[in-house]
């Protein structure tokens, strides 16, 4: 297990390069820069100030030195200056990661809060009219877009009921730790969280009532039948036990969405988090922040496939990666 763990930790070294490398290239291959997106508006700006503001920045500098000098900062936990919010990248990411975070992990509870019992039922009573109620239901999230879902709740339950706000985090005329402040934070963060977990669920009830299916006509069940052993038993000790594991294992992938979180519906919400951030960032060609956070969420995507192998070896004692 330490060898893998060491191997795995090494060879993500490579890929955070080819990583960084490739981010930064589509970045600088984009047209226009945060000086011409700070500028769009003003008529009045000359190519010469511009070029001269390129010029105090490095923009014109060859691409491999721009490349090495942001490595070297990024390494050190330093992503530049954003241009636009003129303030350093990091403490721009900090006050937006605990609202991505709290969305992330709310909805990854969420989504296996329903799909694990929905999957169980469809997996154990086939065919019976609750599988087909879930399989149903399973289809209709299947087809429905994100963002298509996360509308139609905004417009159902905020602007025609009106039990929910319409965007922020928080309501900012409350003071900050009290019991107002709390309410007002789940207030804020239920429809974000609904509309990503209602339509998450999809993967994760599939597959296991697939595999519960599956497990059900393998001999060991047969055999654990014939000893006399009781239904109940039969599928708490045997076919739940190794249908489950591997949905623990996409436990490393779900980590992700702490960082990266949802880029649809934090727009759609204005939730000020990193997703929300990003799509900002990008209309204003504020590239230091926009290369800073596709860095961030493809290193948590490879560190979320490293967790998940891990996670998956100590789980299921059948499996063991050297």
């Amino acid at each position: 297990m330490l060898k893998f763990i060491l191997r795995r930790t090494l060879l993500m070294i490579p890929q955070l390069i080819l990583l960084s490398l490739i981010i930064f290239m589509l970045a600088k291959a984009m047209p226009g820069d945060a000086v011409t997106g700070a500028f769009m508006g003003n008529p009045d700006a000359t190519p010469e100030q511009i070029e001269k503001i390129r010029d105090k920045y490095g923009l014109n500098d060859p691409w491999y030195q721009q490349y090495g000098r942001w490595v070297g900062k990024a390494v050190q936990g330093d992503f530049g200056m954003s241009y636009m919010h003129q303030q350093p990248v990091t403490n721009l990411l900090a006050g937006r990661v605990e609202n991505t975070v709290l969305l992330g992990l709310f909805t990854m509870i969420v989504i296996y809060l329903i799909s694990i019992p929905l999957g169980i039922i469809a997996g154990r009573w086939t065919d019976t009219w609750a599988d087909k109620l879930i399989v149903t239901y399973n289809y209709f999230a299947f087809a429905t877009p994100t963002f298509v879902f996360a509308l139609l709740l905004l417009f159902v339950f905020a602007f025609v009921l009106g039990w929910f706000p319409t965007g922020n985090s928080v309501d900012i005329r409350i003071e900050v730790g009290t019991w107002d402040y709390f309410v007002s934070k789940a207030k804020h963060l239920f429809l974000p969280v609904m509309s990503g977990a209602l339509i998450g669920t999809v993967g994760t009830i599939q597959y296991l009532r697939n595999d519960i299916i599956d497990q059900k006509i393998k001999d060991y069940v047969k055999t654990a039948r014939a000893k006399g052993v009781p239904e109940r038993k039969v599928y708490t000790r045997h076919i739940l036990r190794n249908s489950l594991l591997p949905i623990a294992a996409f436990l490393g992938y779900e980590i992700t969405l702490l960082i990266s979180g949802s880029v649809f519906i934090e727009t759609i919400y204005s939730y000020p988090g990193l997703g929300y951030l990003f799509i900002q960032s990008m209309s204003l060609r504020d590239f230091t922040v926009v290369t800073a956070l596709v860095m961030i969420t493809g290193a948590a995507v490879i560190v979320g496939t490293l967790l998940s192998d891990i996670i998956l070896s100590i789980v299921d004692p059948r499996i063991r990666i050297e």
